[in-house]
């Protein structure tokens, strides 16, 4: 081929990618927000996919499977009983029986096959699939403790989010002062705990005392009693939303003390005090407005941290939220329940984030999104 026709041709594939391109661009353009909003949840769904791809390949190399585990109890279930029978014990499944299950299961298969499988039942008829160990639903299950985890984590979001913008703003107005160099001492201090040594030192403390039950939920359901329920709720996750609201709080807290402090430094607050602007409408209408950028920005990631840190919370507590299902299923290697709470936990995380960046955009309207 002469270099003229690779020019050529080059030239021709240029052209065609140009024209299929256009209709974005010019919708880029006209649009900029509403473009950026749909490339984030392009870039979700492409995520989710390759997220529930490497899960299927974790799972398939770690030793063993699910049949395995159910041979090792049926053997530890036989040994514990023949003693006590006076019968032998029969410690395996045959190897038919294990490899009839391997297929049953779809274990059988490469782990892009079962991948595959999986995600068309999903997508074409919303079926999650069944839990290989319960046999009940997958979609039962996340619904039944979602509810649990959503409810814990608002709670401490809203707390939070409150308490770290009264106290934030209200120690920037004192900074330097002996209030100030205590409450930052404490933060630090807190910062730096452990969170996990802080929830077991708390379920001790529930346990000698017995101020507090050493578990995060009630026992009875709430039909039984919805007024009854709330209030044994709330004396239930007293200790473990505390802990939650301590680890939150205080690096929030130290954020948005020092995004105030340097608005307050700004050029612009001189100018408006220059006018005589009270000093309550520089605090408020301006300088606090400019810090919810960071905290909008870095809310995501609370969210985030606020998800992935009641996974210890739920353990410890006994919390039947959706943290605690995915730590068991792990345990157990469901991998119908392993994939379907991480594909959950990470839409809702990534969720979270478009969310963020759509609120910046509308708190501040110097922002564009878009091409310049």
């Amino acid at each position: 081929m002469r270099s003229t026709d690779k020019i050529n041709f080059t030239n021709i594939i240029a052209a065609a990618f140009g024209s299929l391109s256009f209709p974005w661009r010019r919708f880029r353009k006209t649009f900029p927000l509403a473009s950026y909003i749909s490339a984030r949840f392009i870039t979700m769904l492409a995520l989710l996919f390759l997220l529930g791809l490497s899960m299927f390949a974790l799972m398939a190399l770690a030793p063993g499977d699910i049949v395995d585990r159910m041979m090792t109890q049926q053997i530890m279930s036989s040994a514990q009983s023949a003693p006590s029978s006076g019968a032998k014990a029969d410690n395996a499944f045959s190897s038919e029986q294990m490899a009839s299950l391997r297929a049953e299961y779809g274990l059988d298969r490469p782990f892009f096959v079962q991948y595959w499988k999986w995600l068309g039942r999903v997508v074409v008829h919303h079926d999650l699939g069944v839990s290989l160990v319960s046999r009940a639903p997958v979609s039962f299950l996340i619904k039944s403790r979602l509810v649990n985890s959503v409810v814990l984590n608002l709670i401490s979001l809203v707390c939070i989010t409150f308490t770290s913008f009264l106290l934030g703003v209200y120690l920037s107005s004192k900074a330097g002062t002996k209030l100030d160099a205590a409450v930052t001492f404490v933060a630090l201090f807190f910062h730096a705990f452990p969170g996990i040594l802080l929830l077991i030192l708390l379920q001790l403390f529930a346990s000698a005392t017995g101020l507090f039950p050493v578990t995060a939920y009630p026992d009875f359901p709430f039909s039984l009693s919805p007024g009854r329920f709330a209030l044994s709720y709330i004396h239930h996750t007293f200790l473990p939303l505390f802990a939650s609201f301590l680890g939150g709080t205080v690096a929030t807290l130290r954020m948005i003390r020092a995004t105030m402090l340097d608005q307050m430094g700004m050029p612009y607050i001189t100018a408006l005090r220059s006018r005589g602007t009270s000093e309550k409408r520089v605090y408020f209408n301006h300088a606090f407005r400019n810090t919810l950028n960071p905290y909008i920005t870095g809310s995501a990631n609370l969210l985030a941290g606020l998800f992935s840190g009641s996974l210890v919370l739920e353990i410890i507590f006994a919390y039947p939220g959706i943290g605690r299902l995915m730590y068991e299923a792990v345990l157990q290697e469901d991998i119908n329940l392993v994939l379907a709470n991480s594909m959950f936990i990470s839409f809702l995380v990534l969720v979270g984030m478009i969310a963020s960046d759509i609120a910046l955009a509308f708190v501040d309207p110097r922002i564009r999104y878009g091409s310049q």
